[in-house]
């Protein structure tokens, strides 16, 4: 069974129609291992509390949305167990904590992360850490 990181920008296709989609729906498909920092919780409730605020999606509809996303078979890792290399990591490439949160899990258990956030995705590219990472419509990796 492949393991894969997932972060927030991914999750919330499963639920919400938005460009790569169907992309996202493919982690869901197979027999994957899903990891996540524990902060995908906090990260996902935000998205949705955005996309109510601008009206993309109901009150209703969040909190169905969220219910349904407390089954989705994670493997959550506490962040405080990965904040001082994501920290290292931030501090090296130039990009938020909380993000590499995500990059530091993928490089402990020795995966990748597949994220559907360009601007992160691009950055780390140019990094030592271009190998853990995966842009979202690449997936199922070769």
């Amino acid at each position: 069974m492949k393991r894969f990181v997932v972060d927030a920008s991914v999750a919330v296709k499963w639920f919400v129609p938005e460009i790569h989609s169907d992309a996202a729906a493919r982690l869901l498909d197979g027999p994957h291992e899903l990891l996540a920092p524990d902060l995908i919780v906090a990260e996902f409730g935000n998205i949705l509390w955005k996309k109510i605020q601008r009206k993309e999606i109901t009150r209703d509809e969040g909190r169905e949305i969220a219910k349904v996303f407390r089954s989705i078979p994670f493997t959550f890792v506490p962040s405080s167990d990965l904040l001082e290399a994501a920290m290292e990591i931030a501090h090296g490439i130039g990009r938020s904590v909380y993000d590499c949160l995500y990059l530091t899990l993928a490089v402990a258990r020795r995966c990748r992360l597949v994220t559907a956030d360009r601007r992160f995705f691009t950055a780390v590219g140019s990094t030592p850490f271009a190998d853990n990472i995966r842009w979202l419509e690449e997936f199922p990796p070769k």
